[in-house]
Parts: structure tokens; C-alpha cells; sequence
């Protein structure tokens, strides 16, 4: 008897939403409807599952301005990844052969030649950082600059899509109707189950 009861008033929850959403259609065109629907452009492959910018991305599709600005962030991180790679991917190189040279200096058994060694390996890793100390500045300036970009554009796309997301509360009032009705429904539900004897 439980299960059945349970069965009907989930039922009717069901019933009493499918309602509600058939009843509250948008009443104002808006980019956050359009967003759930499709995803476009540059966000489709990485960006798909924020809601910001999925919401921006349909801004995108009608702002040629915007549309410039994002191909000019997208082609700036993709340049800076890539000049980044090929920097990094050298440092690394010669760090670790710097490590794997001491480690195996240390195998050495005859202290003389081990000592000697060790010290030829510190004066290569020390002119090499000496040289490579203005570069390993410019990068970190890259970086820093990357994330006050990612900052200052994730900052853009949000006061851009605030109206949107204004747009769209107004396009779907939260109206009491559907669900003082359900619950009226539960009330009578209830009253029944505790008049059955």
C-alpha cells in the first residue's frame, strides 16, 4: 500500500512539473536559454560546461567586436603556450641533465676524479644559469601577464553576462501558482492516507 501511494504521489510531482514548464515558456529572447541549447566558436572545445561562458559565447555570435577581442585573448594564449613549450622544454633539458650528472658523479669511487668532477659539473650549471637568467625573467613576466589577462578577461566576460543573466530570471518569473496547486494536491493526499483505516 506504501509503495503504491508513493508511486502516485510521485507521480503526480512529475505531472505537476511537466506543467509548470509547459506552462512558463521564456517571455524575453535571452543568451542563457540560447546558451543550454548550443555551444559555438572557440568556446565549443574547452569551455563548454561554464555556463559564463557558454552564455558569453552566444553573446560572440552577434558582437563582431567581441568576436575580434576573443580570437585576439584565444591566438595570445595559444602563442604564449607554444613559445613557452619551446623555452621550458630546454630548460628542463639542461636541468636535468645537471641532476643526472650529479647523480651519477656520486657512483664515482675514486674521490679525486669524483670531486673534480662535481666541481666541473657546478661551474657549467652556474655559467648556464648566469646565462639563461634574463630569459628565465622574461618568462616569469609571460606568466604574470597570462594571469592578469585570464583575470582581466574572466572579469569582462562576467559584467558582460550579468544583464543576460538578468534577462533571463525575467523571461522565467518564479510564479506560486503551479506550486500552491501541488501542494494542495499533497495536503488532500495526506488527508487521505490518514483517514484510511
Amino acid at each position: 500500500m506504501k509503495k503504491i501511494l508513493f508511486a502516485i504521489t510521485l507521480a503526480l510531482f512529475v505531472l505537476s512539473c511537466r506543467e509548470s514548464q509547459h506552462q512558463n515558456p521564456p517571455i524575453i529572447e535571452n543568451a542563457i536559454d540560447n546558451a543550454e541549447s548550443s555551444v559555438s566558436g572557440s568556446f565549443e572545445s574547452y569551455r563548454n560546461d561554464n555556463l559564463i561562458d557558454k552564455t558569453y559565447s552566444e553573446l560572440i555570435k552577434n558582437d563582431k567586436n567581441l568576436k575580434a577581442l576573443d580570437d585576439k585573448i584565444l591566438k595570445a594564449q595559444k602563442e604564449s603556450a607554444e613559445l613557452l613549450k619551446t623555452y621550458n622544454e630546454i630548460l628542463g633539458k639542461s636541468e636535468a641533465f645537471y641532476k643526472e650528472a650529479g647523480y651519477s658523479a656520486k657512483s664515482i669511487t675514486d674521490s679525486l676524479i669524483k670531486q673534480q668532477i662535481e666541481k666541473e659539473i657546478q661551474t657549467s650549471a652556474d655559467q648556464y644559469s648566469v646565462k639563461t637568467k634574463n630569459i628565465i625573467s622574461l618568462i616569469a613576466q609571460i606568466n604574470k601577464n597570462n594571469i592578469n589577462l585570464n583575470n582581466l578577461y574572466t572579469a569582462f566576460k562576467i559584467r558582460k553576462t550579468l544583464s543576460e543573466i538578468e534577462k533571463y530570471q525575467n523571461a522565467h518569473p518564479l510564479k506560486t501558482d503551479s506550486l500552491d496547486a501541488f501542494i494542495n494536491k499533497q495536503n488532500k493526499l495526506l488527508e487521505e492516507l490518514k483517514n484510511i483505516k
